[in-house]
């Protein structure tokens, strides 16, 4: 049997990929509500609750019990091995819990710090997959994840970095960037978390640097992109037409994917991304 690939549910992956690996979902409360992300509670519910009902959302990572489970099911099933890859420290606890619950299993079970989210947690699972189905071992599959991660760059937008503030995900000194200056801040995730790499006056403006800067980390070769938004729908079909344009063959695939809840409650309304992953090339 293979190796099976584990993610959480802030990979977003594309839904011609569901189902090809297993999911683990965070926890999303929303006012009195609480449910599993993607299943009980969507983006929308997360988008209507911080934009109209003003309410606090928050989130919580699984439970090292859950991880457990989901480690034991699989191995039980005859799959050689886990590899398990998560949404980066930096911004959860969840790759606490799934490195706590693979301690039961040795070296049969791996866990990989994607160092990022959404699709920039996606790519890396992809790569994962697509070398545990051409018959790969754990340590290939780890090595392929490892890989995709040093060739991936995320970088976001928002109307405001206050929901990033309040969740903990930004430093109040970082956050008055939004505020003070009124500006609007571009945004990536990097080893030490989410920084603040550009701001510009306008949201207009805001998407045009922020397809610059993706044009710029797409290097020489091909490419795979993301383009993730949260009720942002027109303005990420104009960003993925222009991106197209501009690659033109270098581009390999584009992925248009709203975020789901947890990344919502944390980025609020208005989020516009790029992930992109780096085929090749320097």
């Amino acid at each position: 049997m293979p190796v099976a690939v584990v993610t959480d549910s802030t990979a977003y992956l594309p839904s011609e990929l569901a189902g090809t690996c297993t999911v683990v979902p965070l926890t999303v409360v929303v006012g009195d509500r609480q449910g599993r992300e993607g299943i009980d509670i969507a983006a929308t519910d997360v988008a209507e609750a911080l934009q109209v009902r003003r309410q606090i959302v928050t989130t919580s990572r699984p439970a090292p019990a859950e991880f457990i489970e989901v480690y034991d099911l699989l191995l039980g099933q005859g799959n050689s091995g886990v590899v398990s890859v998560h949404l980066s420290a930096k911004l959860s606890g969840t790759i606490a819990a799934a490195t706590a619950a693979a301690e039961q299993f040795g070296d049969r079970v791996q866990v990989v710090d994607s160092g990022s989210v959404g699709m920039g947690l996606g790519f890396p699972v992809m790569a994962g997959l697509e070398t545990a189905g051409s018959g790969g071992d754990s340590m290939a599959v780890r090595r392929a994840v490892e890989a995709a991660t040093e060739r991936t760059t995320t970088l976001f937008c928002v109307d405001t970095l206050e929901y990033l503030r309040r969740g903990g995900r930004i430093g109040a000194a970082a956050s008055l960037v939004g505020t003070a200056l009124a500006v609007k801040p571009i945004l990536r995730v990097t080893s030490a978390g989410i920084v603040v790499t550009d701001r510009v006056r306008t949201a207009t403006r805001a998407v045009a640097r922020l397809s610059q800067l993706a044009l710029a980390a797409t290097g020489t070769g091909d490419v795979r992109i993301a383009v993730h938004h949260l009720g942002e729908a027109d303005r990420a079909n104009a960003l993925s037409e222009e991106l197209a344009a501009r690659l033109g063959p270098r581009l390999r695939h584009l992925y248009l994917v709203e975020v789901g809840a947890t990344v919502g409650a944390h980025a609020g309304p208005g989020l516009l991304g790029l992930v992109i992953h780096r085929l090749g090339g320097a």
